[in-house]
């Protein structure tokens, strides 16, 4: 089996799994991801046949629709992988990857030590998706999905949120970008990721300008 034949597997398997989910971490979440990673990866010397199954695999099993329970993933994905005739190292590369690209773990006191160029570009893919007009569609779907207000004014967000906060909060959408989409631009790794950024950035800005101009009744 050649990695193309691997790449094709995993997407093959990816659909299958993922075929009901919602709207915002289906199929087509990924494929933008994977497309984000190989549009990195250009510039980048990391494992292209890691960093390929890592964007595929990462939202295999997303925590936040099986009770925050963040394993079921990275097995979920052990066991396929052990079944794609690539090396142990390259597995457990992966299963990392998957279980450390999540923007939550980045609030955890105690950081974890695992760290490597393919997590970065991985990461920085998903970020990506997290931004921009793409961001902004996926935010309020999964806020209608969880039945969440689009904004409430009395409820403040909170950018300083600590994970366990952070997985427990059920606050209005438009607080999800104070207290994750408009952070991740200054967190991103790469260069290609920080450029790409800086453009879904403003267009959240610009967004969220004439939300509250049309909220306010100024526009």
């Amino acid at each position: 089996m050649n990695d193309a034949q691997r790449i094709e597997n995993t997407i093959t398997f990816v659909k299958r799994e993922l075929k009901d989910s919602e709207g915002g971490h289906d199929w087509f979440h990924i494929q933008r991801v994977f497309r984000n990673t190989l549009q990195i990866a250009r510039e980048e010397k990391i494992d292209l046949l890691v960093v390929s199954l890592a964007a595929l695999l990462h939202d295999i099993a997303d925590a936040k629709f099986h009770n925050g329970n963040e394993e079921i993933g990275p097995k979920k994905a052990a066991a396929f992988l052990a079944d794609l005739d690539i090396s142990e190292a390259r597995r457990e590369h992966i299963i990392q990857i998957i279980r450390h690209i999540s923007f939550k773990n980045s609030l955890e006191v105690a950081k974890s030590n695992f760290d490597s160029r393919e997590l970065q570009v991985v990461r920085d893919a998903d970020r990506l998706d997290a931004m921009g007009a793409i961001g902004i569609a996926r935010a309020f779907n999964y806020g209608g999905h969880a039945g969440r207000k689009l904004h409430d004014p009395e409820v403040a967000p909170n950018p300083k949120m600590d994970k366990a906060a952070y997985k427990k909060n059920t606050g209005p959408t438009l607080n999800h970008f104070y207290e994750k989409l408009l952070l991740l631009k200054d967190l991103m790794h790469t260069k290609t990721g920080k450029k790409l950024a800086e453009k879904r950035h403003q267009y959240m800005l610009d967004f969220l300008k004439e939300f509250y101009d049309e909220w306010n009744g100024v526009a």
